[in-house]
């Protein structure tokens, strides 16, 4: 590991540095196996949140995955032409417009998901088994510790409005 102290060769060797590079490679892995499907990042947030909590309307999904509104609603549009998700009109406090997941839709995470373990055993090849697991159990912990940061960073709801 570098250590600007110690005399390593480049501090591009820095681990911070070798995570962006990974993820930029993973990144544009994905992103190729994907277009060829029409589907992206987005996509995949909309689907894995239709699976894993169910019905949503569009502007509380939008929110839910702190995306903006407009990327998650094209997103949606795109999902609802290839009979991803459905549609329906639900009158609870006003008008509102729900999305569900299809068995279809289902099909199409169960494929982005399946891309990911491809691209995954293609950039974790050079390790073993062993190193495989270990290497997941030290990026949760660093992802648990840059959520709880990034948590940190937010502002503080407003606790006096309400």
């Amino acid at each position: 590991m570098y250590d600007g102290r110690k005399g390593s060769s480049s501090p591009f060797e820095q681990t911070v540095y070798l995570l962006s590079a990974a993820g930029r490679a993973a990144d544009a892995l994905l992103a190729d196996r994907w277009r060829t499907r029409s589907m992206g990042q987005t996509h995949l947030a909309v689907l894995s949140a239709l699976a894993r909590q169910g019905a949503h309307a569009r502007p509380d999904l939008a929110a839910r995955l702190r995306l903006p509104a407009p990327e998650v609603s094209r997103a949606l549009d795109e999902l609802l032409a290839a009979a991803l998700v459905q549609s329906m009109v639900v009158q609870v406090n006003g008008r509102h417009e729900v999305v569900t997941l299809t068995a279809a839709g289902e099909v199409a995470l169960e494929e982005l998901h399946g891309d990911a373990t491809a691209v995954q055993e293609e950039l974790l090849a050079p390790l073993t088994k062993g190193q495989r697991t270990e290497l997941n159990a030290l990026l949760r912990r660093v992802c648990a510790k840059a959520a709880r940061a990034a948590a940190g960073a937010q502002p503080a709801p407003d606790r006096a409005a309400g």
